[in-house]
């Protein structure tokens, strides 16, 4: 599957020829302060298969712990990715900035047990305290 995207102003757009990992939904408080939202929404893609088609030299990345970066576009400060060096070759893409849909279900909410208070989880989707660390949702 083709898929495509780009930021809010435009500037950046890019393409991706491959398959989407599954959709995870991330509450940690880092993810919270980058999209000033409950949480962010990001499948993994082969970065090998992802290509900017406009606007490269917008796209700026942030450290946000060591090892881990978060790539923006400097100029609208749309979220595009995320991507870890203990992890080469995989971004996770922030489905938002995709113009298809995508025709899937969220996978798993992770890192409820950092989530914001004023946000109740009400879908039946399983719940991780942490990544990968199953947590009673009540």
């Amino acid at each position: 599957m083709m898929y495509t995207g780009q930021c809010l102003c435009g500037e950046v757009r890019f393409r991706y020829d491959g398959p989407l990992g599954p959709l995870i939904l991330c509450h940690c408080s880092q993810c919270r302060r980058a999209h000033g939202s409950a949480f962010s929404a990001s499948t993994p893609v082969q970065a090998l298969r992802f290509q900017y088609t406009a606007g490269a030299d917008r796209v700026q990345e942030y450290e946000s712990r060591p090892g881990k970066y978060r790539g923006f576009c400097g100029r609208c400060g749309s979220q595009l990715y995320s991507r870890f060096d203990a992890i080469a070759g995989i971004l996770r893409l922030r489905v938002g900035v995709l113009n298809e849909p995508l025709g899937k279900v969220p996978f798993a909410h992770e890192y409820v047990g950092s989530k914001a208070d004023w946000f109740e989880i009400t879908d039946d989707v399983p719940q991780f305290d942490k990544t990968g660390r199953a947590c009673d949702p009540n």
